[in-house]
């Protein structure tokens, strides 16, 4: 590696979109319009590495609130992998938010070298697939429109996130690719709420909140509800949730992809068992 002919610079907002390309060159199957929220989650945290001033490189590594970090998206050109662009990319994410908790969804293989950086695996996350059921939204189920209660939506996912992610979940919850239904208990609680959202193939179900299993089945149902008919739907379910078991059989999910979940420090105060998917292997 020549260093004087890399450098590592602040991705700005109109040039999110060169994220999205790269992840779908690598067959992630982002979100159509992931990263106008991802940019909200942290403005300072999209990295590109150039070389002769050209892009090879990306990466991310948001701070959400000085609480909890977060690296994703990190993607290196094919022909520039193993000669240490990467890895001074990496570096430099790393020592970002060294001092925050922080987490990642790696690639099983390259667990030992996350543990060099000081991460700790905690859990394996299974991308499973199916067709869009035929299914009607449940009654119990309502769908966000703009009179919702979406600042309590906010609070109920900073309960089961662990960490405060207001500006994220803002753009989330209200991008014109997807749509956001939720549900509540009779004193108007906020019990679970999901995302479905157009990817470059199908769609994916992430988050997917709930307080129990029949609430999560619910919301399941309901982001089926809104997927057009013989495309495929994707959802990200920690294996550490048991009743994620549940969902698999019931529905023959198929298993298309998996990551590691690991951390530094002390890992946020997740409600696992509320967790029937996560919102995105990028962010978290």
């Amino acid at each position: 590696m020549t260093e004087s002919n890399f450098q590592i610079r602040l991705l700005q907002r109109h040039e999110m979109s060169a994220i999205i390309e790269r992840a779908a060159q690598e067959s992630w199957n982002p979100g159509l319009q992931d990263h106008f929220a991802f940019y909200e989650a942290d403005p300072h945290g999209f990295f590109v590495g150039e070389l002769n001033g050209q892009p090879i490189a990306h990466i991310s590594a948001v701070n959400y609130n000085d609480e909890y970090g977060f690296i994703g998206l990190y993607i290196v050109s094919k022909d520039y992998r193993g000669k240490g662009y990467g890895l001074a990319l990496w570096n430099h994410a790393v020592r970002r938010i060294q001092h925050l908790a922080c987490g990642l969804d790696g690639v099983p293989d390259q667990i030992e070298n996350y543990k060099k950086s000081g991460f700790v695996y905690a859990f394996r996350q299974m991308r499973l697939a199916c067709t869009a059921l035929a299914v009607p939204k449940p009654d119990l189920v309502y769908e966000l429109v703009p009179e919702s209660p979406i600042l309590n939506l906010i609070h109920y996912d900073t309960a089961i996130f662990g960490t405060a992610r207001e500006n994220f979940c803002r753009t989330w919850l209200t991008m014109s690719n997807a749509k956001a239904f939720y549900t509540t208990a009779q004193n108007d609680n906020i019990t679970g709420y999901a995302v479905i959202r157009k990817c470059i193939e199908g769609y994916k179900i992430g988050p997917l909140f709930a307080a129990n299993s029949v609430i999560a089945e619910n919301l399941f149902l309901a982001c089926h509800s809104a997927a057009s008919s013989g495309e495929t739907v994707y959802i990200d379910m920690p294996e550490v949730n048991p009743s994620t078991r549940k969902f698999i059989e019931r529905y023959a999910l198929e298993l298309v992809f998996e990551t590691a979940r690991m951390y530094t420090r002390q890992k946020p105060e997740i409600l696992i068992d509320h967790v029937f998917s996560v919102t995105t292997f990028e962010l978290g």
